[in-house]
């Protein structure tokens, strides 16, 4: 068979890359894997001057694990803001789609991306603007919904491997996708290996032995009062609160919104009190 992603699903509301003519925030898109097919985009904020390391934001992107791509607006938008406010260098990892590349291939694809940002940390990776610009002992890791759920697995790989070349200050967890207490189906059908309930540790981090290993220091959890996922994500607070994990944990909630609101509606009031949130959060390391 074939997958075929129509309307605002599809591929025609892509950004491309360059300057942003209001925040000066550059762009460009990198190969990361030549044999996948995986890419990334990069945001590099305005400079002040010279010789500047500014601490580096890795995004992963939401979707329900089989739609999304940095380079669609919404993202790129969403991007570019990020960069300029936090003043960090953001790479956004366009990885592979459920179900043509069924789960857990995403984070396979966005595990081995960290381990290439990372092959930078000596000033000689392939991508120069990671070399000049990033500070790989400031690096946080952030993603919306499906986003937010891979970034957990890979920060708990990371710790697990003890990934060399970078430290993960902070995880930036927004509107967090896990498993309830029923079995989810769309899960179920996007992954070769799940069985779509609570005893996978990718749907319930309850359940893996390996999460008081998590490699950062301090995670901000954002759920929103609307989201069906909310009492998800204050679950997952609870959950590295008595993990043993023993990093800091904020759960933070936007009342009155729904689900990635701060995608949607990027101008509302809302919106740019999260941002602000995301802000502080990467400057106060």
């Amino acid at each position: 068979g074939r997958v075929e992603r129509l309307g605002r699903f599809g591929v025609t509301d892509r950004a491309s890359p360059g300057q942003d003519p209001k925040t000066q925030v550059q762009s460009k898109d990198v190969v990361v894997c030549s044999d996948t097919g995986v890419s990334a985009r990069i945001f590099l904020p305005k400079l002040n001057g010279p010789d500047q390391k500014l601490p580096l934001v890795v995004h992963y992107h939401g979707g329900g694990f089989w739609n999304g791509s940095p380079c669609k607006r919404t993202y790129h938008n969403f991007l570019v803001n990020l960069a300029s406010e936090a003043n960090a260098v953001t790479i956004s990892v366009d990885y592979r789609l459920a179900p043509e590349n069924p789960l857990p291939i995403a984070y396979d694809d966005l595990s081995a991306a960290l381990q290439w940002i990372a092959a930078h940390s000596n000033n000689q990776g392939p991508e120069p603007l990671l070399n000049e610009y990033a500070d790989f002992g400031r690096v946080f890791l952030t993603g919306e919904s499906a986003g937010a759920n891979i970034s957990h697995h890979v920060a708990v790989r990371a710790g697990v491997t003890r990934l060399a070349g970078l430290k993960i200050i902070g995880m930036l967890m927004v509107h967090p996708f896990f498993v309830g207490k029923d079995r989810d189906e769309m899960y179920k059908f996007l992954s070769s290996t799940s069985s779509g309930c609570s005893d996978d540790p990718k749907l319930n981090p309850a359940v893996d032995p390996d999460l008081s290993k998590m490699g950062c220091a301090k995670v901000l959890v954002c759920v929103a009062e609307k989201d069906s996922l909310k009492d998800r994500g204050v679950t997952y607070s609870e959950t590295l609160k008595k993990s043993g994990w023993g990093g800091g944990v904020e759960l933070i909630e936007s009342k009155g919104e729904d689900h990635c609101f701060h995608l949607f509606n990027a101008e509302s009031e809302q919106a740019a009190q999260l941002m602000k949130k995301f802000v502080d959060f990467v400057a106060g390391e």
